[in-house]
This record gives C-alpha cells, structure tokens and sequence, in this order.
C-alpha cells in the first residue's frame, strides 16, 4: 500500500464537486465544495498536507479527472460503486457525507478500484458501444413497421425478413389513408436510415480492428467459432488488459457464474451474477450458440480468419472449437435445457479467449 497523508473523497457531479480531506497524522478534517474543472480541483489539492491520494467513485463524469490527477503523479483511485461498503442501517445520503466515507474508506485501504482505460481504448469502447446502441435502435425500427403493417392486417410471408426481397416487397406497400401512408414512409425511412448507419459503423470498426493495438487480440480471438471482427474488437476494447485476470476469474469478472448461497454443510448455487461488464457477456453469450453445430473441416469464412493468426493460435482455436462443441453434446445427452447450457458454455468461452488473448507471439 502507498503512503498518503491525506486521503481524498470527492463526490463527482456535472455541476459541483464536494470533497474531504483526513489528514492520516492530525486527524483533521477539509472539506470544501468545488467546481467540476479539473485545475480548480488541482488548485485546492495542493494545499493539503501532503502525499495525497485522491478516489472518487465511476459513473458518467468519466475518466477525465483520473487521468488529469495522474499525469501529475497523484494517486488517483476511481472506486467500484458495487464494492463500497456501506453501514445497512445508514438512511441519511448526502453529498458531504459520500465524500466523507470515500476519504475514509481510502485511508484504510478499503476502495476497490476499476480499471482506468487509456484514451485509445475509450476511443474503441466508444465507438463499439454506439454500434451496440445502433443494434437496439435497428431492432426498435423494426418492430415498429412490422406492427405498423400487421394492424393493417399485411404480413410478408416470402421467406425470412429483411432480407433484399423483403425490402422491394415493403417498396411495393401502398396506403389509402393519408396518416397510414405518412407513417409508413417514416418507419421505413427510419429503418433505412439506421441500417445505413450500421453498416457505416461496421466498416469503421473492422477498419479500426485491424490497425489498432487491439489487433493482434481480435486477429487471435477470430480461431474461434462465432468470434467475427465485431465480436473479437468488441472483446478487446470491453475487457482491456486480460492479463488481470486468469482462465478462472474472467468467468466471474464476466458474471458469468451462478450466485452461490451456503451456510455449514448447505450449498445452493442459482442464476449466473450477472455482474461485470454486460457488453461482453452478451456477446460471449450469443457466440456460444455457434459452438451447437457439428464442428468438422473449417469453412471459408474460418480459414480466412485462421490465415491471418500465428500457427498456435489456430491449433489453440481449433482445439477450443472441438471442446466446445464436445461440452455442447455431453449437456445436449444430460438433457440440459439449451439456455442454460449455452451459458456454461460461454463461460467456458471466455476462458478460450482468455488464454489466446494473452498468448505470446
């Protein structure tokens, strides 16, 4: 543990930032009430009885103050808000008093600390999160021309939608009504427009994986089943430095365990946590469901990810893919409901990705 001085809470708003002070010596306290720019918050830093070290807790102001803190070599720990320990009985919440209980959390060296990232990996996790919110937003479109027709009683029932005989059928819809056409025409624009956006942010991101630091992850990442570019940069960019973890602790770092209630000889174990990063747990989660079909010769689309990677890394993915794909047939002969083994499945992924990811090239 380093040694500070003072410890430092700060409640981080948009608007105001409170902050304390314990002197560790003199047990006196400092609190004052600042503005959010980061030299205002410098300023009053540097009259405290130094070392100081500094925590607030993560939301949506950022990474910003941390990095600025740093880069002028004060310790500066962005705190797991899950992780805060708090007094059950505590019904009073204010700003003082959170900053308050920071500083004294830091001082006895109780803060769990998140992982900063750099600003190229918040560049990438940026721009993976907007395509994930541009999913949502497609899917929302979506439904909501399908239902616009279906109260129209039209249902397209010429192979699967959306797909380019899908749309020339939804070009040929015409509408007596004024209002209905008018809504037809801006949920089918509104679908247009969102797809185009899509693919725009498709290109980027496979532009961005393979000339980024993140690309000999995603290359290595892509001998596995159902990990494309997409997923493999969306992994890379989520988790960051994978050498945290182990083969064994990315599973839970993913939420990807089940909970676990036991007391004396009684163990009851349910649902996975759900806890971590959500991103990246959706994604394993959905390429699991590739490891279900029969593994045999690798296809086209296969061999031109596994021409790109160093020989262990395809011989690493090619005996992941088998195991996988056995562990599927054994839950399958067990009789294990398919979405509950797809989860165990992933979780074994994520250790797949984990030993490729931190494998030497």
């Amino acid at each position: 543990m380093e040694y500070q001085r003072t410890s430092v809470g700060l409640d981080v708003h948009a608007l105001s930032v409170v902050a304390c002070g314990i002197d560790g010596q003199t047990g006196e306290l400092f609190e004052r009430r600042l503005t959010p720019a980061n030299e205002d918050i410098w300023a009053w830093l540097q009259s405290l009885p130094g070392p100081v070290a500094v925590t607030y807790e993560a939301g949506p102001t950022g990474y910003g103050l941390a990095r600025f803190l740093r880069a002028r070599n004060t310790r500066c720990l962005v705190a797991a808000p899950s992780k805060l320990q708090r007094p059950c009985g505590d019904r009073v919440k204010t700003d003082a008093k959170d900053a308050r209980h920071l500083a004294r959390l830091l001082k006895l060296g109780e803060i769990v600390e998140v992982t900063v990232p750099d600003v190229e990996q918040e560049s990438a996790r940026d721009l993976v999160r907007c395509r994930e919110d541009c999913r949502g937003d497609l899917m929302r479109a979506r439904h909501r021309l399908s239902k616009l027709l279906l109260r129209q009683g039209i249902v397209y029932s010429g192979g699967h939608a959306w797909t380019r005989e899908h749309g020339l059928w939804l070009r040929r819809q015409s509408f007596d009504q004024a209002g209905t056409r008018m809504a037809f025409d801006a949920a089918f624009e509104a679908v247009l427009l969102t797809t185009d956006r899509r693919d725009r942010l498709d290109a980027a991101i496979g532009q961005m994986a393979m000339n980024s630091v993140f690309t000999d992850v995603v290359i290595r990442l892509g001998c596995l089943r159902g990990i494309s570019t997409l997923t493999g940069f969306a992994l890379a960019s989520e988790i960051g430095d994978w050498h945290r973890f182990t083969g064994n602790t990315i599973g839970a770092y993913l939420g990807l365990v089940p909970t676990e209630s036991s007391s004396g000889q009684s163990r009851s174990q349910g649902s996975i946590t759900k806890t971590g990063n959500t991103h990246a747990r959706r994604l394993l989660v959905e390429a699991a469901w590739h490891h279900r079909k029969t593994y045999g010769t690798p296809g086209k689309v296969m061999r031109a990810r596994w021409d790109l990677a160093p020989a262990a890394a395809r011989a690493r993915g090619h005996e992941g893919n088998h195991r996988l794909h056995h562990r599927w047939i054994t839950f399958t002969e067990r009789r294990k409901r398919p979405v509950i083994a797809n989860v165990a499945i992933a979780r074994e992924l994520a250790g797949w990705c984990w030993s490729l990811a931190v494998m030497d090239t």
